[in-house]
């Protein structure tokens, strides 16, 4: 780890960047030339006290989880990002087509979207960034690992994935899903990501098993949902998928129609999720080692 390098790094990126260019509103008393350190802190979900102490070279070597957060946080390209790897002594991440680095223009949407439940998730449904809404509504879906990563796994193993949805729906979002990995495999063939969720799921679920030899395949940009959020009720949201050039990576977007119930359930779900929040005096004393306000 070069703690000198590291630390200037991340200075320059940091004054480098807009509070436009990550979705933030430009005050008119702004006085700093880029982002604040408590704004990186916050896109990264990690402890203003923490990632400052790795600007003035006073903390011990960050995760690789921590860096990448960082990466994601000061919008680095993939040479950046791996740059920033190396300083902070680790070993450069693998580059394949799903990459975990998140698509610049899928960032950059979801960045201006704040009043609306907004995620971004590989095609095989491992989600890679959430906004505030996304977490109050699903709870974070980023601290998974093997192939729990991905929510269809989730779906078909896991029976608290299905909590929030209706019973009635469930025979649904299950084809739904199901038709999307048909998708998934038809486009990408044999690839060694697919196929190894296609196995495990095969071998762990008898539903997965049974809708899988049905061959349906469909690839769904809009569904309508019920969600069912234990502190404001039942929500009716559309949902609409944005998908990156590559077809890697989908931004997940729901929305409620003006003027409806859910529509005021969402926006109390906003003002819940934004009581709920920690501000820089009440950050729990066991994150000022670094650990991110959000897993995952």
């Amino acid at each position: 780890m070069d703690r000198a390098q590291l630390a200037e790094f991340l200075r320059v990126r940091r004054a480098a960047l807009r509070p436009d260019d990550v979705g933030l509103r430009l005050g008119a008393r702004r006085r700093t030339a880029g982002l604040r350190r408590e704004e990186v802190a916050a896109l990264a979900n990690m402890s203003v006290d923490y990632y400052a102490r790795l600007e003035q070279q006073r903390t011990s070597q960050p995760s690789e989880q921590m860096v990448a957060s960082i990466a994601r946080a000061l919008r680095l390209s993939l040479e950046e990002r791996d740059h920033l790897f190396r300083l902070a002594g680790h070993d450069v991440p693998r580059r394949h087509a799903t990459s975990d680095r998140v698509s610049p223009g899928l960032m950059r949407v979801l960045d201006r979207l704040d009043d609306t439940p907004s995620m971004v998730a590989t095609d095989l449904g491992e989600v890679l960034v959430q906004n505030r809404l996304a977490v109050a509504l699903f709870g974070d879906q980023r601290g998974f690992v093997g192939s729990a990563r991905s929510m269809l796994y989730r779906w078909f193993t896991d029976a608290t994935a299905r909590q929030r949805y209706p019973r009635d729906d469930h025979d649904h979002e299950s084809r739904v899903l199901v038709a999307h990995l048909r998708s998934v495999l038809a486009r990408r063939g044999n690839d060694a990501q697919v196929t190894a969720l296609v196995g495990a799921l095969i071998a762990d679920s008898e539903e997965f098993a049974g809708l899988w030899r049905q061959h349906e395949v469909a690839v769904r940009r809009s569904d309508h949902k019920r969600i069912v959020h234990p502190e404001v009720g039942l929500m009716e949201l559309e949902c609409q998928s944005l998908v990156a050039e590559s077809q890697a990576q989908v931004l997940i977007v729901l929305t409620a129609t003006p003027g409806t119930d859910s529509a005021e359930r969402l926006q109390l779900l906003s003002m819940v999720e934004a009581q709920s929040r920690p501000t820089a005096n009440q950050i729990p004393a066991e994150l000022a080692d670094g650990s991110p306000l959000i897993r995952g």
